[in-house]
């Protein structure tokens, strides 16, 4: 009876002991409440689930904690066999002011898209994305010349363009065939380009925007020679009409 009891009452220890000494793996690091267990009484060694901390012992046998921010993640795997994998990636909030000192040191993004806009009519508002290799080189590749960093406001995404294609820029000359014609065809002028980026002479004499001339379509602008006297105008044949435009 009295082994019985001995064993009885070192197997309540036992138990006992290991209550007090397991290791949670499993689940995150928070309490039912919300709120983490980093640096309670039964502290886990481990992050909670979103930008928490991460606790290590140094050689000196001492607690430590690691954590993250501005503009660093720290996500945590909880579903992994035998434990956790917490990882920090790049992403987040900046808290604080960041600067980066590069001198003497090349600091460069890879890969960043090309965008390349066209001069087709329609088309000259657009801009389509390029896709070999050489539009996106990177460092070391064969690129040349100079590029500018510009956002996509639909996206959020950081893109490249050419510097060249920063302000693009289109001019035609248009014969007027007959007395009073009015049509002038602009190849290339795409509809939606702002009225104040097109400039039309006749002759060489500056006419006014929206007022002597509109853009009515693609690659056309008709003219208005509806101006009251002493203002008023119009064309004849041979008349020499030029449209220049950016955007």
């Amino acid at each position: 009876m009295t082994k019985y009891l001995k064993l009885t009452v070192l197997t309540i220890i036992m138990v006992i002991g290991s209550n007090i000494q397991a290791q949670q793996v499993t689940g995150d690091a928070t309490e039912t409440d919300g709120t983490t267990k980093i640096g309670k009484k039964e502290d886990i060694s481990k992050s909670s689930v979103l930008n928490g901390t991460i606790r290590v012992i140094d050689n000196k046998g001492t607690k430590k904690f690691l954590q993250v921010k501005n503009g660093l993640t720290l996500l945590t795997d909880v579903a992994t066999d035998g434990g956790i994998i917490s990882t920090w990636q790049l992403g987040g909030t900046l808290t604080d002011n960041t600067y980066i000192d590069a001198t003497g040191k090349v600091f460069a993004l890879d890969g960043i898209k090309l965008v390349s806009p066209t001069l087709t009519a329609g088309a000259a508002t657009t801009a389509s994305i390029a896709t070999t290799a050489a539009d996106a080189t990177s460092h070391g590749g064969a690129g040349t010349g100079w590029t500018v960093l510009i956002r996509d406001e639909a996206t959020g995404e950081t893109k490249k363009l050419l510097a060249t294609h920063l302000i693009t820029a289109g001019r035609t000359e248009f014969p007027i065939a007959a007395d009073g014609n009015l049509i002038v065809t602009a190849t290339g002028l795409a509809m939606g380009t702002s009225i104040n980026k097109i400039s039309v002479f006749r002759n060489g004499a500056k006419l006014r925007a929206a007022i002597d001339y509109t853009l009515t379509a693609d690659d056309t602008i008709t003219l208005d020679v509806s101006a009251a006297a002493p203002n008023d105008w119009t064309t004849y044949a041979g008349d020499i009409i030029e449209v220049q435009w950016i955007y």
